[in-house]
């Protein structure tokens, strides 16, 4: 197994250098050990994390889920159930984003609905609607 340099494992794993420090600093790979011209050497291994990572984040998951996830997936005695009730958690939480998002999509179509040509922005709803949230907001802290 070669030692790599960064820039051949971000070009490997598909990703920009800083990710990979990123990932390094927040305990997600391994800190590689130094060539003695100073060059992290990292193991062939760490490409597979990082699409792993990767993956996961474009599923949803939070790089605190993503350790959880790592520490799973190398924990002897886990099990496939374990993993399988994270999954369920993210799509719960999915899934309340869809409502919040589908409940924001129908204030707005109400709100371009009642928007007419020919009022001035004094009267427009949008606006009014905004006003009184930015207006409820502030009165709540």
């Amino acid at each position: 197994m070669a030692a790599r340099t960064i820039g051949s494992v971000a070009r490997e794993a598909g990703v920009r250098i800083e990710p990979i420090r990123f990932y390094e600093r927040e305990g997600l790979i391994g800190e590689p050990p130094r060539a003695p011209s100073g060059y992290r050497q990292y193991p062939e291994d760490v490409i597979e994390r990082i699409r792993f990572i990767q993956r996961a984040k474009d599923l949803g998951f939070s790089l605190a889920e993503i350790r959880e996830l790592l520490t799973l997936r190398v924990r002897p005695g886990s099990e496939c159930e374990d993993v399988r009730h994270k999954a369920e958690a993210k799509i719960a939480d999915i899934e309340a984003k869809i409502r919040d998002l589908d409940g924001i999509r129908q204030v707005l179509s109400d709100l371009t609905r009642a928007c007419t040509t020919g009022k001035h922005t004094d009267e427009c709803p949008i606006l009014e609607c905004l006003s009184r949230e930015a207006e409820s907001v502030t009165h709540r802290g």
